[in-house]
């Protein structure tokens, strides 16, 4: 495997980790009530848990496939020259801020303190953040970078939120259907609902400003980024509309028809998948040239 394809996999596992951390804290922290919460907590476990793992272990081998890039390759990921100097770049600065978060939420999954789906959901959100600072976001500096920076972490969050959530999302539905918890379950759901509206809305006028502060209003189609974008905004279109068929047209029809409800759940798996690719797309356009 070549070193740049293992750092584009390294990403991609990266990424998919944080959110996966981020949608199951944000449900257990924010959007169940009590008990909900920790039953949620308690049945993602074996979702979130090896994800903080894999963040952690994923943000350590980055910053080695960093290193080997910016030097002569493979024997370079663990040459100490390198990582010093991989230290004096803007990656570098921002990534042993991530490596520190990484460790302290790894900690807190290996001592399990008190109110520690709080604690992950902090960090993991700092470390979403964080990953603003590198890439194409720093592109520009000044007023402007600071803007595409903030605007790209807005990106993020939302995408976190959104795609991360489809897994608790059917956790929830599952437990709908159990007397004891469809009240709070449902509810959560709606909740759910209501705040992604906004969180769509966040991804797409994000990501349409952090094109246009990338590509302008040029249309490179003869660059691979620029087609990339191009599929990367296709099925994201495609999971909105999965994401309105579910929520306007089977959500209403729950109560009358179970067929609605098995549609809702093979719709929810589908775009999980969808948003799995387009992971997969960004983690591959974000080594490319815009131009």
């Amino acid at each position: 495997m070549g070193l740049l394809a293992c750092y584009i996999a390294l990403r991609f596992v990266h990424f998919a980790a944080l959110m996966a951390v981020f949608g199951c804290t944000v449900y257990s922290v924010l959007l169940a009530p009590g008990r909900l919460g920790d039953m949620l907590a308690l049945r993602l476990e074996k979702v979130w848990r090896p994800a903080v793992w894999l963040s952690f272990i994923s943000a350590i081998l980055l910053f080695g496939a960093q290193a080997g890039l910016m030097g002569d390759g493979w024997p370079d990921t663990v040459t100490p020259e390198i990582w010093r100097a991989v230290l004096g770049t803007q990656f570098g600065a921002v990534w042993c801020w991530q490596l520190m978060l990484a460790l302290v939420a790894l900690g807190c999954v290996v001592v399990s303190p008190p109110k520690i789906q709080a604690l992950l959901l902090a960090l993991t959100s700092f470390q979403i953040i964080l990953l603003a600072g590198v890439g194409h976001a720093t592109l520009h500096d000044g007023i402007l970078g600071a803007i595409q920076r903030v605007n790209h972490a807005v990106h993020l969050l939302s995408a976190a939120f959104w795609a991360g959530g489809l897994i608790p999302l059917l956790a929830c539905m599952g437990m709908a259907h159990q007397a004891v918890w469809r009240q709070e379950a449902t509810g959560t759901m709606m909740c759910f609902s209501r705040y992604g509206h906004l969180a769509v809305a966040a991804v797409i006028l994000s990501g349409v400003v952090n094109s246009l502060l990338i590509v302008g209003w040029v249309f490179p189609l003869g660059s691979t980024y620029f087609r990339l974008l191009l599929l990367k905004i296709f099925l994201v279109a495609v999971m909105v509309f999965l994401a309105l068929i579910n929520r306007y047209w089977l959500v209403p029809r729950f109560n009358r028809s179970a067929l609605a409800q098995q549609r809702f759940i093979q719709f929810t798996w589908l775009e999980m998948l969808l948003s799995v690719a387009v992971l997969l797309i960004v983690s591959l356009f974000a080594t490319q040239e815009p131009f």
